[in-house]
């Protein structure tokens, strides 16, 4: 699993960085063929903004947004931005492992 994060027009500083990192390590506990996670943090002309892009297998592509006001609210923003993912990823595991959909298929493929 490859994680990225980068910063546009924002200097991303080692506690942010290990913070991140820390709560997208958590991110295949829901999901398990996740390849790559892309995290970019920003400023804008409202404030700042946090982004997660999570690409797994089978083409399947995860994206979380989350805005704050201020450079004091970034953590709250990395917080809840992952926990939109969590709850992204557990959904889509949710339908891929419910029998329900699998019927679904069976029944269009044949």
């Amino acid at each position: 699993m490859n994680i990225q994060i980068t910063g546009k027009h924002f200097d991303v500083t080692d506690a942010i960085r290990s913070h991140t990192e820390e709560k997208a390590s958590r991110l295949p506990r829901y999901y398990s063929s996740i390849h790559e996670i892309e995290i970019v943090y920003g400023t804008s002309d409202n404030g700042i903004f946090a982004e997660v892009i999570v690409r797994c297998g089978r083409g399947h592509v995860f994206v979380a947004t989350e805005k704050g006001e201020a450079k004091k609210d970034l953590y709250s923003c990395i917080d809840s931005v992952f926990h939109k993912m969590e709850r992204q990823l557990t959904k889509a595991k949710g339908k891929e492992r419910n029998p329900k959909h699998a019927a679904k298929s069976d029944a269009l493929a044949g």
